[in-house]
């Protein structure tokens, strides 16, 4: 057996070991009562044991993300999706590391999280949650009609998703009104323009004076 294979092995006899599973537990615990400063104090020695673990990574992810501690996040989470590029969640938790606060997150931080939201869906279409994100992120982008796609995907995944039924409702109405303005625009540049044609102008072009 060659110094890796050990090595592996012996990652792998932690990851089931008693010890691995209850720290794993305790830390998810603590990032449900939203305290990740102690998840992170817990999970730190195992992750230093191992480091590509992808239930690690996401729960101290997760954690830095809570603390938006993104760059160290996106650090994290990045190393075990490399390790582990199947792994739907390490996707999921690094396209929220990428993308930060949305309200203040720049074009490349988006396009970012879209392309990691985007692999999960690649590896797992009905991936919870990850089209409601993306519906987010669209809408934040101006791009109305792709953002409600969003909503309605994710709401054929889970039709109980309160949140993505109003915004879907509500961008549907935006998406009327805008459509209306639009054809409002059309009918009043058509009149302006049949008047300009009465007056022996063609539309462009300035008049000469007598």
């Amino acid at each position: 057996m060659t110094d890796s294979d050990q090595s592996n092995s012996t990652s792998e006899d932690r990851g089931t070991s008693a010890d691995y599973r209850r720290i794993l537990n305790e830390s998810a615990r603590l990032l449900r009562a939203n305290r990740p400063g102690e998840a992170i104090a817990v999970l730190e020695p195992l992750q230093a044991d191992l480091p590509d673990d992808p239930d690690i990574a996401i729960n101290m992810g997760g954690a830095l993300i809570l603390q938006r501690k993104w760059a160290k996040a996106v650090e994290t989470l990045r190393r075990a999706v490399d390790a582990s590029p199947d792994n739907v969640l390490l996707w999921t938790n690094l396209a929220a590391a990428y993308l930060g606060r949305l309200e203040t997150s720049g074009p490349k931080h988006q396009a970012r999280a879209i392309a990691a939201y985007e692999r999960a869906l690649w590896i797992d279409p009905s991936t919870p949650n990850v089209h409601y994100h993306l519906g987010l992120i669209y809408k934040q982008q101006g791009n109305l009609s792709r953002s409600s796609a969003m909503f309605q995907r994710a709401l054929e995944i889970n039709p109980n998703d309160r949140d993505a039924r109003f915004w879907m409702e509500k961008l549907s109405e935006q998406l009327v009104e805008r459509e209306r303005e639009k054809r409002q625009g059309r009918s009043q540049q058509g009149r302006g323009d049949g008047k300009r044609s009465a007056n022996g102008r063609s539309p462009g072009q300035g008049g000469e004076g007598m």
